[in-house]
Parts: structure tokens; C-alpha cells; sequence
């Protein structure tokens, strides 16, 4: 597995339910970005895993009316980047449980393409897997360094789910065959 370094400290908050799924993404990504910290829990205190300036050094990566372009995330002086990882229910529940979360700036993910997660569905055109939107991102602040190579992992557990339930199986319950 690959292990990147970032200018970033990653922190992904984990819905419980979406830590005992198989198929998540979040454990890879935390294994692949040195530093990063995975936490599972419902209800977070920033001051806990940020300290006490975390609303001024911190970043939320997920859509919103607002977002930051990666030039005004670069103009100011953010350490900490937030992934929220679940289906978008539980995330949209841990946005409520942590109305902390909506105090945050976003930054907008500029993906040129859809999610490769095939073995899991989003109700957005646009949703990406966790580790997707990390590495989108990572790459637009970091245009020096390619964050790619990180997707390897993942890549290799979709195709080895697609493999275990067979092609087929898979052709009916995901391509609407």
C-alpha cells in the first residue's frame, strides 16, 4: 500500500455504522496519507482533534453553496482537512449531530470524472467515494505531487468484491442488467 506525505493534517470522521461495512474506503485512505486520523463517532468536539483555533485552520471537503476555490485554501492558513465518510444519509445525520460542521469553510472538488466505486452507489451524480474526494483534493493543493497512486488499494477491493460475488451478480445489482 502506498503511504503519501501531505501539507495537511487528513481527518476523517466515520459514521459507526459505516465503520463495520466492509467496502469502506476511509480505512484505506487513512492507511494511504501519513499522519491521518480516522475517528469514529457520532458526535465530535472539534477542541478535542483540532484544538482551540480549529475553526480558523480547518477545512471541510464536501459540497456546499460556498466553497473555497484551492487558491483561496492556499491564501490562507489551513492545517486541517475533514472528510465526513459514510453513505450520504448517515453523513447528512452527522452533519446535524455536529452542527460545528456547517461553521466551516468547504472547498469545492473540481472532479473531471465519476465516482469508479462500482460496487456502491451514491444518490449523486457527483458522489465520490471518500478516498476520491481526498485525492481530488489533494491533488489541487498539491499540483507538484500526484495523490493517484493511492487509488491503487482501492481499486484492487472493488475488483476483488466484483470477483467474489461474480460478474454477473454484479452486472444485475449494479448496471441494471
Amino acid at each position: 500500500m502506498t503511504s503519501l506525505s501531505c501539507n495537511y493534517q487528513v481527518i476523517i470522521l466515520q459514521d459507526p455504522k459505516e465503520a463495520k461495512h466492509a467496502l469502506s474506503s476511509a480505512p484505506i485512505l487513512a492507511k494511504s496519507i501519513i499522519g491521518a486520523r480516522l475517528i469514529i463517532g457520532e458526535v465530535f468536539q472539534p477542541e478535542a482533534f483540532l484544538g482551540d483555533n480549529w475553526l480558523a485552520d480547518s477545512l471541510l471537503v464536501f459540497p456546499g453553496k460556498v466553497a473555497l476555490s484551492t487558491a483561496q485554501v492556499e491564501n490562507n492558513e489551513i492545517k486541517n482537512l475533514i472528510l465526513l465518510d459514510g453513505t450520504w444519509r448517515k453523513v447528512s445525520r452527522l452533519i446535524h449531530l455536529n452542527p460545528w460542521l456547517d461553521q466551516l469553510p468547504r472547498i469545492a472538488i473540481n472532479a473531471s470524472n465519476s465516482s469508479q466505486y462500482k460496487i456502491r452507489k451514491s444518490p449523486r451524480e457527483d458522489g465520490l467515494s471518500t478516498i476520491e474526494a481526498a485525492v481530488h483534493v489533494l491533488n489541487d493543493l498539491h499540483p507538484k505531487q500526484d495523490f493517484t497512486a493511492i487509488l491503487s488499494a482501492f481499486n484492487k477491493m472493488i475488483e476483488f468484491q466484483i470477483t467474489a460475488m461474480g460478474k454477473a451478480k454484479f452486472q444485475r445489482n449494479y448496471r441494471g442488467g
